[in-house]
């Protein structure tokens, strides 16, 4: 068999930027997109190294879509390929998100607005469900599988253990597993497709990314640390997504579990409802789901903006979040790609995958309820027993509008198969009517 033509760099970079511009829908949609472009039609990519690179990018905490573009441009071209392809996949969603998040606190407040997102909550409630379900039935496989699951809603629900502790406790446990007891996780052994890196090239690689990366990451920080001082908020912000962008194994649905968690109740940026609000936006726009953290960082940064403008230090924050967010993505890849064959032959690596995406269902359940909570009723008040806690609605202060629109979302979603952003835009209209007609008290 012939191997896959080479593009130029200017032809690649055409594709990379449509793909930037048009990937909506999440990770498969984008996965999607990538596999009709670079391997259905321009062959730029043969099948088998396509998938062996996906199942690659599925070990890595981050989002995997975006790390795929950015190994298929590592793989054409080099440093400069993943760059441009990583870059274009994140840039048109992160101007998106931009505007939006400007938008968002100029209107904050105003009556059609909030009727506005009241259909987007209920709207990104049936979405994450809708996540909760696909990612449940293609990890929850095996026994071990659903123990881990159970495990991880518990310990969060109830514990309030932190998502990076449920992450550790998850891959020791799957490493172990797939070292010694694979069937316990469903594994199958996995052939080579394609030849590895000599060692000496694939270690010299690894080590000037890891330097030039790991400088890259930390510039920003030290600069904020020198200049205004750890007690900033966007020193908090810097070392907040820094952690996150280390734990963030299985999607952005599992971060948003640890992200809300924190913003929240950790740091108060912001309110419960509010990060729904982020994730309905995040929704709307191309590139990665985990964008979300561009608003967060944006809306933390512009309520606490001393000494700047809060316009600047929005931006800032959202700047900051981006760089410390996605830095590591570019760098895992850099660091990692030349060893992609070892790594998809070994059995602890893709234990470890298993178990923590076993636990991702447990993360996203909880987020699931999280978010129905306090979508749907209005009050929650909270009950201790020893070291279980749990918030449970007041059954007054239920929002019957919030769960008419949660039932349309469902309808629409489950029943008719409505797109995203198709659900989005009747959600948001059907909100703001009911808003309108004073359903809401608007």
């Amino acid at each position: 068999m012939s191997a896959p033509p080479t593009p130029t760099l200017i032809e690649a970079i055409r594709v990379y930027a449509r793909i930037g511009l048009l990937s909506f829908g999440g990770p498969a949609g984008q996965i999607a997109l990538m596999h009709r472009e670079f391997v259905d039609e321009r062959r730029w990519i043969d099948e088998p190294a396509f998938l062996h690179a996906l199942n690659f990018c599925t070990l890595l905490p981050g989002p995997e879509a975006q790390q795929l573009a950015t190994w298929i441009g590592w793989r054409q071209h080099g440093v400069r390929g993943g760059l441009a392809a990583g870059l274009l996949f994140i840039i048109p969603g992160a101007l998106v998100m931009l505007g939006l998040s400007l938008l968002y606190v100029a209107a904050a407040g105003l009556g059609w607005f909030a009727a506005l997102f009241l259909g987007i909550k209920a709207a990104v409630l049936a979405i994450v469900v809708q996540a909760l379900l696909r990612i449940a039935r293609r990890a929850l496989r095996t026994p071990l599988q659903r123990a881990i699951a159970v495990a991880a809603f518990i310990a969060i629900a109830l514990f309030a253990l932190p998502f990076p502790l449920v992450v550790v406790i998850a891959l020791v446990t799957g490493w172990a597993a797939g070292r010694w007891r694979p069937a316990w996780l469903a594994l199958a052994p996995a052939a080579a497709t394609m030849p590895a890196v000599s060692a000496r090239r694939a270690w010299r690689q690894s080590a000037m990314a890891l330097i030039v990366g790991g400088a890259a990451w930390a510039a920003p920080l030290l600069l904020v640390l020198a200049t205004l001082g750890s007690g900033h908020v966007l020193w908090e912000i810097g070392a907040f997504f820094s952690r996150l962008a280390l734990v963030s194994f299985g999607g952005a649905y599992a971060a948003l579990a640890y992200m809300a968690q924190e913003a929240v109740a950790g740091f108060g940026w912001m309110r419960p409802a509010e990060m729904v609000d982020g994730l309905g936006l995040a929704e709307t726009t191309p590139g990665p789901l985990i964008l979300v953290t561009q608003f967060v960082g944006f809306i933390a940064a512009w309520r606490d903006a001393g000494p700047f403008t809060p316009f600047v230090a929005g931006l800032l924050g959202a700047g900051l979040t981006l760089w410390v967010t996605f830095v590591p993505c570019f760098l895992w890849i850099f660091a990692l790609a030349p060893w992609i064959d070892r790594l998809e032959r070994a059995a602890g690596p893709k234990g470890a995958l298993a178990a923590v995406t076993a636990a991702v269902v447990g993360v996203i359940a909880n987020l699931s309820l999280w978010f129905a909570l306090h979508t749907l009723f209005g009050e929650l008040r909270r009950f201790d027993w020893g070291w279980a806690s749990v918030e449970l609605p007041v059954m007054a202060s239920a929002d019957l509008g919030a769960m008419a629109l949660a039932l349309l979302a469902a309808v629409l979603l489950f029943g008719l198969r409505l797109r995203i952003i198709p659900l989005l835009a009747v959600c948001s209209a059907a909100g703001f009517l009911f808003g309108f007609a004073g359903g809401t008290g608007f």
